[in-house]
């Protein structure tokens, strides 16, 4: 994956996130779960595209 396409999903990703914590109304204990989530994934996403985990489409859960 070109570094460019990673630079721009990871700026894409955080100005949705950003977003929705500033401007959905949510409850604060809801956010920071959300916000937890979507850390986790793309922590995962980042390690799956350099190769340090197996890919998210080899994953199975269950």
């Amino acid at each position: 994956m070109p570094l460019i396409t990673l630079i721009v999903t990871l700026v894409v990703v955080g100005v949705i996130l950003w977003l929705i914590n500033n401007y959905l109304p949510m409850d604060g204990k809801i956010k920071k779960i959300l916000n937890v989530v979507v850390v986790i994934i793309v922590i995962l996403w980042l390690l799956s595209v350099f190769g340090l985990i197996a890919p998210m489409s080899a994953m199975r859960i269950g």
